[in-house]
């Protein structure tokens, strides 16, 4: 992933992910500026995600979504409008960044 932008928000967003997700790494760019002019550019942010977890062990590609919508919580009402996310294990992590 390329170096994230940075913005309160997205700051907040990664926070809150370290928190709740335990996670060993979290990368969060706030894309919003890329969505300017189309109707949900309104309030929440649009943003893109790595979060690298040890929760994630065992379970699939939407399983570990929901954790990270449920992590979100209260951020999805309002902060953020929407977010793509690549969910890791540190396994998988460490891997994908051996192959480069």
């Amino acid at each position: 992933m390329a170096q994230p932008a940075t913005s309160q928000r997205a700051q907040r967003v990664a926070e809150r992910l370290r928190a709740e997700m335990q996670a060993v790494h979290v990368e969060v760019a706030d894309e919003s500026h890329l969505h300017a002019g189309h109707p949900g550019a309104r309030g929440g942010g649009h943003f893109r995600a790595l979060i690298v977890s040890p929760r994630f062990a065992g379970l699939g590609r939407v399983a570990a979504q929901r954790l990270v919508y449920a992590a979100l919580g209260d951020l999805l009402q309002g902060e953020i409008h929407a977010i793509s996310m690549t969910t890791l294990t540190p396994e998988q992590w460490r891997a994908a960044r051996e192959r480069g």
